[in-house]
């Protein structure tokens, strides 16, 4: 086939290598200029955290271990409250379960490489104009051209979702949280865990760290968009910070000169269908967009384009594959976005709680005593392909296991949930 995918940030260069490895033709428009060269967009996260699903695909493109270099293992969350010691959570019963941080700018950059090596790719070429049935993309500069298939991998603001749902019967929903964030760099050095996700959970507040391979940290700080808004000035930062988030300002030396002119990040989350038109299709963000709060969102696009490829290698006919992989991926990334926006809370008030975690080292206890038959949710979402809606049901009866009992652990709990699953052989 002919194929035009809209869109040069992670999934589109991921699916345009998977899609020319097996014999296609495929084209990468982007109204951006190369980010190899101009680095990544204002406003977006800077550091991502791979997991399972995240690695199977870049695994599949044979760039992972081309990664490793620019890789840094969090084996853990470290949460820090004030006047206390870290408490340190690991993130699964075992040390192969770690997310890995990566600047988004190096593996954007690393992706793009690696499919140019098989696709073509046109920088600064914007997408005005589509005729989905006939496959015909119209661009800022006048011109036209016409593929088999085009592919949406736009973002959450997509273009290509606009334009072939247009006139047409379309669900869509984009739902804002009230909250926005900001990044800052906390130089090497500093006296927090290195190879850990750090957290200050607040009341009125998240902050967090994602380690880089040069020993730094960068943070990310999450507040209503409200509170944002008043910290326009270095005296209301130092304010904040010293009454909400006293540990950070001793993090990051320049913190109230630099955060008034940092830009703000917006969290979003989408809902649309149908993903499919046709001959045009949605991957990622453009299909689904997410909060960042579970992690998932980058990893759910890459798992995206495995799912795509592997439909349309498997049906000759283009609508039947186009409707085969939204069946399959659209029930699971609708309970990623509820998940995700679950975690939000979990994240800012629950590693504020004994009781949450102590039901946590509960799940990683019970892994730990029945292994592959107890899998605590998190375990599932980030260190399995497990579909996500599928992960949740199981975990559902695994809390029914732990109700029963009426205990957090220990040997009885465990006992009483080999009973219950005894059946269960996912």
């Amino acid at each position: 086939m002919r194929v035009a995918i809209v869109g040069a940030g992670l999934a589109g260069p991921l699916l345009a290598a998977l899609l020319a490895g097996r014999g296609d033709t495929v084209t990468v428009h982007d109204r951006r200029p190369d980010p190899r060269v101009t680095g990544g967009g204002e406003g977006r996260s800077v550091n991502l955290g791979i997991s399972a699903r995240g690695i199977r695909a870049l695994r599949r493109i044979g760039l992972w271990d081309d990664l490793a270099p620019h890789l840094v293992p969090m084996r853990g969350r470290a949460v820090h409250r004030p006047g206390a010691r870290p408490v340190f959570s690991p993130y699964g019963a075992d040390a192969s379960q770690v997310l890995h941080s990566i600047r988004r700018d190096v593996l954007n950059g690393m992706l793009i490489s690696r499919a140019e090596k098989d696709a073509e790719f046109r920088f600064g070429n914007a997408c005005v104009g589509l005729d989905a049935d006939e496959g015909l993309l119209t661009f800022a500069d006048g011109t036209s051209e016409r593929y088999d298939l085009v592919v949406g991998a736009d973002g959450a603001f997509s273009t290509v979702r606009g334009l072939f749902q247009r006139g047409r019967p379309a669900d869509y929903r984009q739902d804002f949280l009230p909250w926005g964030y900001k990044e800052v760099a906390i130089p090497a050095g500093a006296p927090i865990p290195h190879e850990a996700l750090n957290l200050w959970p607040g009341e009125h507040g998240l902050v967090l760290s994602h380690p880089n391979v040069d020993g730094s940290h960068t943070g990310t700080v999450f507040l209503p968009l409200s509170r944002l808004a008043e910290l326009t000035t270095p005296a209301a930062v130092a304010d904040f910070f010293a009454a909400r988030f006293p540990a950070v300002p001793d993090l990051v030396p320049d913190l109230a000169e630099a955060f008034p002119a940092r830009p703000v990040g917006h969290l979003v989350t989408v809902r649309t269908s149908p993903w499919h038109h046709g001959r045009a299709v949605l991957v990622g963000d453009a299909a689904h967009a997410v909060t960042p709060f579970y992690g998932q969102g980058m990893n759910a696009a890459l798992e995206d384009c495995l799912v795509l490829a592997a439909c349309l290698a498997r049906r000759a006919d283009l609508p039947a594959a186009l409707a085969a992989y939204q069946a399959a991926r659209k029930p699971h990334t609708d309970v990623l976005a509820d998940l995700s926006a679950r975690n939000f809370a979990e994240l800012r008030d629950g590693t504020r709680s004994p009781l949450r975690l102590a039901r946590a080292r509960a799940d990683r206890a019970l892994a730990r005593l029945l292994p592959g038959r107890w899998l605590p949710l998190y375990t599932m979402i980030s260190h399995t392909a497990v579909p996500y809606a599928d992960a949740l049901a199981r975990a559902r009866r695994q809390d029914l296991a732990l109700a029963a009992a009426g205990l957090t652990a220990g040997a009885a709990t465990a006992a009483l949930a080999a009973r219950i699953l005894r059946t269960d052989q996912r």
